[in-house]
């Protein structure tokens, strides 16, 4: 008999004792069935392709071990993706539709499957994670002139691990979600809407030959009390007193009558939709109260995605923003004040590009030397009609070197390598000031002489520079803010042309945002005057 043999059985008898001596029921279930399964993850993590998703970085963080392996866990992540929906995000895109179902059918598959299935509900926890930190969409896909880079990941994957175990998953979603004030308005009113649509609809407001005012009284009255209800604003509904006769209701207001109320709650709904607060119901107001439900969810979901992309930039400080669609310009200064001003911006057949650059100096009193475009397209024309024009408008002609030129000698008509350039003064299109940040479009911040346009309501009239209300005003605290010595009263006083550097640049950016909470912290829906929307909805709904 081989003497080795007692000593193995020896040993073998030693760790059954072991073994039935920490389970309860005489096996060590535990040991049977965690650790295959915990090699089988670990075998699946090895073969997992390199993805901007930190899935091995999770499960290193969760001590090696599965986290999907209960019908609870499951049921609270679906729950946490499913409240996405509220963010404008596709709950489906991260399987919150088959989750539950493909947890359920691993259970009683083999350890593999298992397996499988835990990085794959990992994976869709990860990837809403990273959508909602940073956006679904990347923004160079769709804006063609998106410079900024993505972010990095910005929440703590410990929390969320910490989160997953505690199984509170709409607490590792809060991590991701953006904290801003904006966004959550956007969140709030989208939800909103998803109300609304579940509410049914209301009769539209047919085209009239005159606009509906206060004080009228006709069966459109009645239509429009219905429009602003369905919009949320209750206040405007009123009884009808043939459907209840015993209790008093024909004391009401009559329900075809624009009275004051309703006519307070017509001004509401125009200042939510940038337009003019006359309490009028003409042709813009009418199809801004047309619009459906669904419509105006889906610009929220859009503006939630745009509201992704620049939280990071709206936590700087100081900064300059520019609310292109919004016709506003706002700067956050270092001590946390906030100035607010009106701008003109650029028309659809010249829009406005999103840029994101720092302030470098401000130019006072400044020449304008006309962009090509301009040129070519409004100028050229003039001065083939009438050469006159170049000194009525105190037009240079000079050459690329800066080389004056005689008008008089140029053929107008192939005028080749001539600029315009007009000398400052107070018919300048650049008026007083210019605040200048570098940039591929030649796009600045500038004063100009034609104040009158800061009264309209919509201001997308420039050729492409963003015109700013008060703008002096605006450079004086820039040199302030930076620790300069200087002073407009008395740059403005001197030469034409002055450049005066920032001795720090503060950023600026400019973006455009058709859903966005206003100063009152409503929710404003504006036109989409660039057409841009489709195109980020297109690729919002496109599966990932």
């Amino acid at each position: 008999m081989n003497e080795i043999q007692p000593l193995r059985q020896w040993a073998i008898g030693v760790a059954l004792c072991l073994t039935l001596s920490h389970s309860p029921l005489g096996i060590s279930s535990a040991y049977a069935e965690s650790v295959p399964l915990e090699q089988a993850l670990a075998q699946q993590l090895n073969t997992v392709e390199p993805h901007r998703l930190p899935i091995a970085e999770f499960y290193q963080l969760h001590k090696d071990q599965p986290a999907w392996q209960t019908a609870e866990a499951v049921e609270s992540l679906v729950a946490a993706l499913n409240s996405l929906e509220n963010d404008g995000l596709v709950p489906e895109d991260y399987h919150a539709d088959s989750l539950l179902g493909e947890f359920q059918r691993s259970q009683v598959s083999d350890d593999d499957a298992q397996a499988s299935f835990d990085i794959k509900a990992t994976q869709s926890l990860l990837l809403a994670l990273d959508h909602l930190e940073r956006g679904k969409v990347n923004p160079r896909d769709v804006e063609p002139n998106w410079e900024a880079p993505r972010p990095e990941r910005g929440y703590s994957l410990r929390r969320v691990v910490h989160a997953v175990e505690d199984r509170s998953i709409d607490n590792a979603i809060a991590l991701a979600r953006p904290s801003s004030a904006e966004y959550q308005q956007l969140r709030d009113a989208l939800k909103q809407h998803y109300q609304l649509a579940n509410l049914g609809s209301a009769p539209y407001l047919a085209a009239r030959d005159e606009s509906l005012r206060p004080g009228d009284e006709a069966d459109d009255v009645s239509v429009l009390r219905q429009r602003l209800a369905l919009w949320g604003d209750a206040d405007v509904s009123v009884a009808d007193s043939s459907a209840y006769p015993l209790i008093g209701v024909q004391s009401a207001p009559n329900r075809r009558n624009f009275d004051a109320s309703l006519e307070a709650a017509v001004k509401r709904f125009q200042r939510r939709h940038l337009l003019q607060e006359d309490g009028v119901v003409g042709d813009q107001t009418r199809l801004a109260l047309n619009t459906s439900v669904s419509t105006r969810i889906d610009q929220l979901r859009v503006n939630l995605e745009r509201a992704r992309w620049i939280g990071p930039m709206q936590s700087a400080e100081p900064q300059v923003w520019v609310d292109i669609a919004g016709y506003r310009m706002h700067y956050v200064r270092p001590n946390g004040q906030h100035w607010d001003a009106r701008v003109v911006v650029g028309s659809p057949r010249r829009e406005t590009p999103i840029i994101h650059s720092t302030i470098s100096h401000l130019t006072i009193n400044p020449s304008w030397t006309i962009p090509p475009t301009i040129m070519r397209e409004d100028v050229l024309p003039r001065v083939r009609a009438d050469i006159d024009y170049l000194a009525q408008q105190n037009i240079q002609v000079i050459s690329l070197s800066g080389e004056p030129l005689v008008a008089e000698e140029i053929d107008w008509q192939h005028p080749g390598g001539v600029m315009l350039r007009q000398v400052a003064g107070a018919g300048n299109p650049l008026g007083r000031v210019v605040v200048r940040f570098p940039n591929d479009d030649m796009i600045y911040l500038h004063d100009t002489p034609a104040r009158g346009l800061f009264q309209r309501d919509r201001r997308a009239l420039s050729s492409g520079c963003v015109r700013v209300e008060g703008v002096a005003e605006l450079a004086q605290m820039l040199l302030q803010d930076t620790g300069s010595r200087y002073q407009m009263s008395t740059l403005l006083s001197g030469g034409s042309d002055l450049n005066v550097r920032l001795t720090q640049r503060i950023p600026v950016a400019l973006h455009y945002l058709t859903a966005w909470p206003n100063a009152q912290g409503e929710v404003e829906f504006r036109p989409d005057i660039y057409r841009r929307d489709a195109t980020l909805l297109a690729a919002l709904q496109r599966p990932v």
